[in-house]
């Protein structure tokens, strides 16, 4: 790292969980940290700035402010996310929306403010936290999991769109990982009485996310992709949903999608 011009990074949903271990890792790094968030957790080394990821304005906003601070963008995390659970069948569409205003609306948005000052440079990575759910569809999760499959169809595209200008773009799908995501989640009880596995369902899955990996573990995936000179596609976090990524692969997806609605739906 030159100490005179380290590098930079620019990360949303940077005040808990991933976002936040990100953070404090790359500023450890000797890095330049930039959070936006709408609420602050106070880190060393970390400079937060506000923002909403559903709003253009607040968005650019962000990034002009955050380029008055420093001449270039060698990373930007597009982190921000959160759930819902329930049955499709019983899903407000205004729910369903906001999911992808959030996770995926958000992201579009985060891209198209940074790429400018990428282009400019010729030079930048561009990282999405996506999620294992992209690719193994989870039951009672299903505008979740399609918000996270849509990021994935976005990323390829964005590549081989800004691959002239010398930016790279890659996807991080983690597996269960312990954080405040669980407590966050918006879970509608409607349709219980229809869909009686529901509960239960949403039970196990989040039973699952906090007995998962740390945060930290993402964060140094993540560290890693960012230093790659040619970052692949997608990455999953985790051994074991290595595992069931190849078996994904491998196995007829009709056996795979049964397989995840026994455990599951």
């Amino acid at each position: 790292m030159d100490t005179q011009n380290p590098k930079t990074i620019v990360l949303t949903g940077g005040s808990s969980g991933i976002g936040l271990a990100t953070a404090q890792l790359f500023a450890s790094k000797g890095w330049k940290v930039f959070s936006l968030s709408r609420s602050e957790t106070p880190t060393e080394g970390v400079t937060h700035v506000p923002c909403d990821v559903t709003s253009e304005e607040s968005v650019s906003g962000a990034i002009q402010r955050v380029l008055s601070m420093t001449n270039r963008i060698d990373v930007a995390l597009s982190n921000a996310g959160y759930g819902i659970s329930g049955p499709v069948e019983f899903t407000e569409l205004a729910d369903a929306k906001q999911q992808f205003d959030v996770n995926f609306f958000g992201a579009v948005t985060f891209v198209k403010a940074v790429l400018p000052q990428m282009r400019k440079q010729q030079s930048g990575t561009i990282i999405f936290t996506s999620s294992v759910a992209a690719v193994l569809s989870v039951p009672y999760q299903g505008f979740y999991s399609a918000s996270k499959a849509a990021i994935n169809a976005l990323a390829l595209a964005l590549a081989n769109e800004v691959r002239p200008f010398g930016i790279r773009v890659s996807c991080l799908m983690p597996g269960d990982v312990a954080t405040g995501f669980t407590a966050a989640r918006n879970k509608s009880q409607c349709g219980e009485s229809v869909y009686t596995r529901s509960n239960s369902a949403i039970s196990t899955m989040e039973k699952d996310e906090q007995s998962g990996m740390t945060p930290h573990k993402m964060a140094r995936k993540l560290w890693w992709m960012a230093n790659k000179k040619s970052p692949a596609p997608f990455y999953i976090g985790g051994t074991l949903y290595q595992l069931f990524g190849f078996l994904d692969w491998l196995l007829p997806k009709r056996l795979v999608n049964w397989i995840e609605g026994q455990m599951y739906a």
